[in-house]
């Protein structure tokens, strides 16, 4: 994962001020993340622009939006990725990361992808792995809630 004070300080002034603005327009902050995986069990994963590592797809919820609708929504934002069936919430976490008003509701999902995501501003590179063979980056979060549906682990409070 890339240290956050190696990061460009454009990229810190940006996320410093969306933190700002969240913190005036929403009392505590909510996300939704998921383990997505396809027919062949290997989960996508995302690489954003602004950040390091590659993550389980996911956002933050907008006002009027429900977790469910923001899955659907940053799914197929982040990956052109349908969920099939229905999502299967496995917890809710607290994020400390950066503030300590965040909270991630996470699902696992099996999903098809419609059309492949080409890279973009936001979206650096996405695809499938097998859980044996995660990309070198992979967050140490994501392996954390890998082992908990692994049950290797029992899932924690903290995201």
């Amino acid at each position: 994962m890339v240290d956050k004070e190696k990061r460009p300080f454009y990229i810190r002034m940006a996320l410093r001020l969306l933190h700002v603005y969240f913190s005036v327009a929403r009392g505590m902050t909510m996300g939704v993340r998921a383990a997505c995986f396809d027919a062949e069990g290997r989960i996508f994963l995302v690489r954003h622009s602004y950040v390091g590592g590659w993550h389980m797809p996911g956002g933050g919820l907008e006002r009027n939006e429900t977790v469910e609708e923001a899955l659907v929504k940053e799914l197929r934002e982040e990956g052109n990725l349908q969920i099939i069936g229905k999502p299967h919430l496995i917890q809710v976490y607290f994020n400390t990361s950066t503030t300590r008003r965040d909270h991630v509701v996470f699902y696992r999902a099996t999903v098809a992808q419609t059309a492949p995501r080409p890279p973009d501003w936001e979206i650096s590179d996405s695809g499938f792995f097998t859980l044996d063979n995660l990309p070198a980056g992979t967050t140490e979060a994501t392996h954390r809630r890998l082992a908990e549906l692994r049950g290797e682990q029992e899932p924690d409070h903290r995201w």
